[in-house]
């Protein structure tokens, strides 16, 4: 194996792109292979890469990791974006748990039948339940935890990019978080990261959807 990281996912956002992001801030290379196919898929399986059977998967230090939770601590320890300390790191945890949740309902709608009712409960708990919690925390704070960039800031940019995608003046209310949003995409990585070509991944669309399908053998409606 060389070096540089290796990820594995559909070519496309889903539970990969944090961790695109994450890599990116830090500043880590890496290459992807993109499952195209259920023969790919069940290779991984029969190989004994997957231990739940599950990706994404990460391929880094000699390790294959699995699980997205874990491979971000994993990166956020790694390269010094996980706080200075174990109360640092539980608010880190906190924050971050909390975004992936939103950003998971986000990450559903290509796969729902209707998606109306879907966006306008995303937007509610948006501003009622997530977004609130950290126009407060930013008040007067350039970061979320301790002053410094950590994992948890640029699980926020994502996910305020990912609003604004599907509801365009979401941030209208909340100064707070559009100031972070300028900063944080004011820094190099960040900046180049945001840039056309870039391994950022654009928003789903069908051949995504089939893809998901096709590899991981499902139907839609989920349950």
């Amino acid at each position: 194996m060389s070096g540089k990281v290796l990820l594995y996912y559909i070519n496309g956002r889903g539970r990969m792109e944090s961790i695109r992001w994450l890599l990116t801030v830090a500043e880590v290379e890496f290459d992807e292979i993109y499952l195209t196919t259920r023969d790919q898929y069940l290779k991984l399986i029969s190989d004994g890469a997957l231990m739940f059977q599950q990706v994404p998967m990460v391929e880094i230090d000699g390790m294959k990791l699995i699980q997205t939770k874990a491979i971000l601590n994993y990166i956020a320890e790694k390269y010094n974006l996980h706080g200075k300390d174990l109360k640092d790191r539980v608010m880190i945890n906190m924050y971050s748990e909390g975004l992936m949740d939103l950003m998971e309902m986000i990450m559903m709608l290509p796969f729902t039948p209707d998606p109306k009712p879907k966006l306008e409960q995303i937007e509610s708990k948006a501003k009622e339940r997530y977004l609130p919690v950290f126009e407060k925390v930013l008040t007067g704070h350039v970061y979320l935890v301790g002053g410094k960039l950590s994992c948890a800031d640029v699980q926020l940019l994502e996910c305020t990019l990912m609003l604004e995608e599907k509801f365009a003046e979401i941030l209208a209310n909340f100064p707070n978080i559009k100031d972070f949003q300028g900063r944080m995409t004011q820094l190099p990585a960040i900046r180049k990261f945001l840039q056309p070509g870039s391994k950022r991944k654009p928003q789903p669309d069908e051949q995504y959807v089939k893809t998901i399908m096709e590899v991981f053998n499902i139907t839609l409606p989920l349950p």
